[in-house]
């Protein structure tokens, strides 16, 4: 037989140019056999799945100091505290999620540890607020570094939501080649982005110590606003709901375990301790530097705006050459920490479509062995938020961390009442500490990730976030709705039935199928073969089989072959194994 590649040889010859373009960008079509090698280890993990993380440095600092603008330099100095509580819940979300990843190592989002905890109800929370929260990380990511192309060529200004438009499409078609393909795709501008603001925190680090904490800019940072303002604890408040879109994407990886080549608890805790460690350093050094040079956040609405991470690179560096390539980065990054949805929300679909919550197309693989209904859906949701709120980043943020949060705190949750489950089989003194240490420190996220959403629902209602909290409850109604849809069309297609097979001449072919039901009986159909069979394999436990004597006979099925058959039916024995 000819092999795979042979045939698009020959198919290639044939085609039309529009044909061949579009099967280069979509890429060959790959086989079942090939899913292995599709998966991804930390070198592909960091970019596949930490984007998401790693870009919240652009807008997460950013996001809190738009809130501390109001009390002028007063705000400014406040920054630092701020931060570093942020920095005190992101540790605790990594050691819990640290522990998720080894209790759940197929898949340890939010969706699995309540499912099988919490119960149904609760699963179907996490998984709205999950969906929503990758919808709206690929409008606020796109947005975010349309931003950054903005602050280096203020012209682009009128053509933001365009530009978002644009980088949304080619999102999706890489994509929809696989996410090795993206992984390494994305590799250089994820590392490059890490490399020039490592340069940037290193040497404006130095410069601020060496001068006592008052660099000289090179290029100086616009003044800070009059306050209109006073410093007080709700608006502390309001700017630590605001920075917590720092830490929206550290679940991704925990999500996509099975994405990752064996072993695969060891590659995800890898790639975990990489996106957090340099998630740290760059967000504990942003606040750093934006205090010391007297960084302010800018209004994205209004010409001339600049980012914060323009004008730190500006102040530290100049604007040079080092300057625009660390720009690009920045936006390379930030647009392409949509990918974290894109690789994180069709595996979330395919799990909860085979529980039979959406339909079933989002389980199945496409042609590059990706979920690629979940991908499309994605697209049209994510594009639909983007031409709402015209690309501006300020406007999908209150929206952002709710439904981040809702999901911290469910997965946390879940995992305090798995621990417990555990515990009560321990008996060994060793065994019960070891577990009461890992319920502690999930007990502790629980409080912290609880005690973060209701300030940012609280700080973030009147500002937009009321949309988040009507959108999952209306998101819940639709999973409920098309669960019972299904289970409606399998009722009317449930036959109680005793199977019932017509005399037929030696050979006696028994096809064993997943249910009896009437599709099944309407494509019932004889086969005549000259050849033996070579094995048999029952899919259903047991089988009820009325035979042309009127005579009862029971198969029992372990998975992996019949248990008994009737000799009377069969004259020479049948072996196990494949049915063809």
């Amino acid at each position: 037989m000819a092999s795979h590649d042979e045939h698009n040889l020959d198919d290639s010859a044939s085609v039309s140019p529009l044909t061949a373009c579009l099967r280069f960008v979509r890429g060959r079509q790959l086989a079942n056999r090939e899913m292995e090698a599709r998966e991804i280890g930390p070198a592909e993990g960091v970019p596949a799945l930490g984007l998401d993380g790693l870009s919240s440095t652009a807008y997460g600092p950013e996001a809190a100091l738009t809130i501390l603008s109001a009390a002028g330099a007063a705000g400014l100095a406040s920054l630092g505290p701020v931060m570093l509580t942020i920095l005190a819940l992101l540790g605790v979300l990594f050691i819990s999620y640290w522990q998720t990843i080894q209790a759940y190592p197929k898949s340890g989002g939010a969706y699995t540890v309540s499912q099988a905890n919490l119960g149904v109800n609760a699963s179907l929370l996490a998984a709205a607020a999950l969906m929503i929260d990758y919808v709206l990380n690929v409008a606020v990511g796109i947005s975010a570094g349309v931003a950054a192309l903005v602050s280096a060529v203020p012209a682009l200004h009128v053509y933001t939501l365009p530009l978002c438009l644009g980088i949304l499409v080619v999102l999706t078609l890489v994509n929809l080649r696989g996410t090795i393909d993206a992984g390494r795709l994305f590799a250089v501008p994820t590392y490059l982005f890490v490399a020039c603001f490592v340069a940037v925190l290193a040497i404006g680090s130095y410069a601020a110590i060496a001068s006592g904490g008052h660099p000289q800019p090179v290029i100086l940072p616009p003044p800070s606003p009059a306050p209109v303002e006073a410093l007080g604890l709700w608006l502390l408040l309001r700017a630590f709901a605001s920075g917590c879109t720092a830490m929206t994407g550290v679940e991704a990886v925990s999500n996509a375990v099975n994405a990752f080549r064996e072993p695969q608890v060891r590659n995800a805790r890898l790639t975990l301790s990489i996106v957090v460690a340099v998630l740290a350093i760059l967000l504990a050094g942003i606040a750093y530097l934006a205090m010391s040079y007297g960084v302010m956040a800018m209004d994205q609405t209004k010409p001339g705006y600049q980012s914060v991470l323009s004008q730190l690179v500006g102040a530290v560096a100049g604007r040079g050459v080092f300057y625009y390539v660390a720009i690009a980065s920045a936006l390379m990054i930030l647009c392409l920490s949509a990918n974290t949805s894109f690789v994180g929300f069709p595996q979330l679909c395919r799990i909860v479509a085979q529980d039979g919550f959406l339909p079933r197309p989002f389980a199945t693989v496409g042609r590059r062995l990706v979920y690629s209904v979940g991908i499309l859906y994605l697209t049209l949701t994510a594009g639909f938020l983007l031409i709402a709120f015209d690309g501006i980043t300020n406007r999908l943020i209150p929206l952002f961390a709710i439904g981040a949060f809702t999901t911290f705190t469910i997965s946390q949750t879940g995992m305090v009442a798995h621990w417990r489950n555990v515990l009560r089989g321990k008996r060994g003194r060793g065994q019960r500490q070891r577990v009461q240490v890992k319920l502690f420190l999930n007990g502790v996220g629980a409080v912290a990730t609880i005690t973060a959403l209701a300030v940012i629902v609280i700080a973030k209602f009147n500002e937009g976030g009321w949309i988040t909290i009507v959108a999952i409850p209306c998101v819940i109604v639709l999973l409920k709705g098309i669960h019972r849809y299904y289970g409606n069309v399998d009722a009317a297609l449930r036959d109680d039935d005793q199977l019932q097979f017509r005399p037929s001449k030696p050979p006696f072919v028994l096809v064993m199928t997943r249910q009896w039901d009437r599709l099944t009986d309407k494509a019932r159909f004889r086969w005549r073969w000259n050849c033996r069979p070579m094995s048999l394999r029952c899919i259903w436990r047991r089988w009820k089989v009325r035979t042309s004597a009127n005579r009862s006979e029971n198969y029992v099925s372990s998975g992996r072959g019949a248990s008994r058959i009737p000799r009377s039916r069969h004259r020479r024995p049948i072996r196990h194994g494949s049915f063809f």
